[in-house]
């Protein structure tokens, strides 16, 4: 019996006992861990395909330990300044040993119920429309584009003091689909000064930054 699973952003195919290297997961070493978005599982023949995921179905694992990847070499340039930079970057992981397949039976969060129409009185005005908040421009953060910077709104990292607060490899885990080598280890100390309003400081700092990495 296998299954196809997505883990951290990527998605598996694992069987029982065995052994996969995932990014880095929050849980600690030693402890179980649950995963639930099993998109496809065969039974000795029998294929049951998720849309998109299966219905009560999951996938158990334990954290064996958290460790790091293999280097990878990061080079920038920048053009008609004669800047070139070249870093190494190992990516954060986890090692999980698949301990059962479970084909249904898992908790699954309840429904939400749906809220009743209520009929609106001919006299009552229309509620005003509550003012959004909007978020900082988190492309100011050297090594942060578009893509990056909506992947953490999505995640609800909205503002430079969100971001201050989360940890580099809870970073690396969120943005664990975007394609490239980010290396995320200055992003929240960028964003606290950025928070704090030194963008002097934060310039100077940045003009010396390689894709985020010191």
């Amino acid at each position: 019996m296998y299954a196809i699973v997505e883990i951290a952003g990527q998605q598996f195919k694992v069987a029982k006992d065995q052994k996969v290297f995932v990014h880095r997961l929050a849980t600690e070493e030693g402890k179980q861990v649950t995963f639930d978005n099993v998109l496809l599982l065969d039974d000795n023949g029998q294929v049951t395909i998720g849309a998109p995921a299966i219905n009560g179905a999951a996938v158990e694992a334990k954290v064996l330990k958290h460790l790091k990847g293999d280097k990878v070499i990061v080079f920038k340039k920048k053009r008609r300044k004669g800047y070139r930079v070249k870093n190494g970057h190992r990516q954060s992981l986890t090692e999980i040993v698949i301990e059962n397949i479970v084909a249904s039976g898992a908790k699954k969060a309840a429904p939400k119920k749906e809220a009743k129409k209520e009929v609106a009185k001919p006299a009552a005005k229309p509620a005003a429309k509550k003012a959004t908040t909007k978020g900082d421009d988190l492309k100011k953060i050297e090594g942060i584009g578009p893509k990056i910077a909506s992947t953490l709104n999505e995640a609800g990292i909205t503002t430079f003091a969100e971001l201050a607060k989360t940890d580099a490899a809870k970073i690396s885990e969120i943005i664990a689909d975007v394609r490239g080598n980010h290396v995320t280890d200055t992003w929240p100390k960028q964003a606290e000064l950025a928070a704090e309003g030194k963008w002097d400081e934060l310039k100077k700092w940045q003009d010396e930054l390689d894709g985020g990495k010191a």
